[in-house]
């Protein structure tokens, strides 16, 4: 049985500027085909635009107030939604309220410093 604690985990900036800690991914367990990840953002702090070629990747809120862009389409974003991102779509989450945008992060292939590109 693989089990991490989220709390084990140090949280570090991804490429794209998320602070996230990674919660079973290749660097902390025998994953081969996806990953898991916690994601924090403050009030007015963004993602810096982005795509995956490879990962897909799955967006669940937890805490806070957000909005999506994905693709050039804007929505407003709060706790208990589900946003899936295919690979190559071009997207970007940005906090919008006091307590801070909390999310799990799921990819499919696991992500990869490398799968992030920018405009």
């Amino acid at each position: 049985m693989t089990l991490q604690n989220r709390d084990a985990q140090t949280p570090f900036t991804t490429k794209d500027g998320s602070t996230i800690r990674s919660l079973l991914d290749r660097t902390n367990a025998p994953v081969q085909l996806q990953s898991l990840a916690e994601a924090t953002l403050t009030l007015g702090q963004a993602t810096e635009r982005h795509y995956h070629r490879l990962s897909e990747e799955i967006y669940f809120l937890l805490e806070g107030t957000g909005e999506m862009e994905l693709d050039g389409e804007r929505q407003p974003v709060r706790p208990g939604d589900a946003i899936l991102i295919p690979p190559g779509a071009w997207h970007q989450i940005t906090g919008t309220s006091a307590v801070p945008l909390r999310f799990l992060c799921a990819c499919a292939p696991p992500y990869e410093h490398g799968d992030t590109y920018f405009e």
